[in-house]
């Protein structure tokens, strides 16, 4: 046996020591689902939003998942958003809560899930359980049951859609149309009136009407005394009860 032999047998002992003596590792082979897998998690935000450079929106909300690994990549808001748009003079003309909020940012497209509550600029309410934003469209819809709150009446039925400021809308299958009843008021309070005296008559002098004069007869005892007192209070001066008998002539 060769030199030459014996060093490759001795090559071959070493290598085959060394990888039967070292750890076994395992390759686990794990799946990435872009669809279902976030890339980035935010919380507690408040972002503004530009198109074109100008700022057209505000989004707050407590999370927001990232999957721009999609197919069409989205944001999603589990825990709800708020947002609001702002026209040319950065004024809020709409504004959306709703409790789950998808939004394809490269479609622009959003739908909105739970409670979800939109106000226009002219107050009007409208309120849904499902509803879809489409921006390149300008185009707001839903199937779901829609209720609107205007000033003076209250609108209710299935299906809707909107221009993008929610100012030109029809419900597709009305169900009901409610006025707003106005609130009673609780004010109890009453307020006496006095009441009105009417005026005198223009031009006429008041009336002066004398009291009555009382009339008394004192006794005769009294009679003196009684006259003495009616001089000094004015009153008047008491008349006896007698009369003076005549004296008629004797006929012969």
């Amino acid at each position: 046996m060769g030199i030459t032999t014996i060093l490759g047998m001795v090559v071959m002992l070493l290598l085959l020591s060394v990888s039967c003596g070292g750890d076994k590792k395992e390759v686990v082979a794990v799946a990435f689902d872009p669809e279902n897998t976030y890339t980035m998690r935010t919380t507690e935000i408040m972002s503004l939003i530009s198109d074109s450079g100008v700022t057209r929106y505000r989004v707050t909300s407590a999370e927001m998942l990232i999957f721009d690994k999609a197919a069409d990549p989205y944001w999603y808001f589990p825990q709800g958003v708020y947002f609001e748009r702002f026209d040319s003079l950065y004024t809020t003309d709409i504004s959306v809560k709703a409790d789950t909020a998808f939004n394809w940012y490269n479609k622009k497209l959003w739908k909105l899930i739970g409670n979800v509550d939109v106000r226009n600029q002219e107050g009007d309410r409208f309120e849904t359980d499902t509803l879809y934003w489409d921006e390149v469209a300008e185009r707001i819809y839903s199937e779901a049951f829609m209720r609107i709150t205007r000033a003076d009446q209250i609108l209710t039925g299935i299906g809707f859609e909107s221009n993008q400021n929610m100012t030109k809308y029809r419900i597709k299958r009305p169900q009901g149309s409610f006025p707003v009843q106005e609130e009673e008021s609780t004010d109890t309070t009453t307020v006496e009136k006095t009441p009105e005296v009417a005026p005198a008559p223009i031009g006429l002098p008041p009336v002066q009407r004398e009291r009555p004069q009382r009339r008394i007869v004192p006794p005769p005892a009294a009679k003196d005394s009684l006259m003495h007192a009616a001089e000094e209070e004015e009153l008047p001066v008491p008349v006896s009860e007698e009369t003076e008998e005549e004296i008629l002539p004797i006929e012969e």
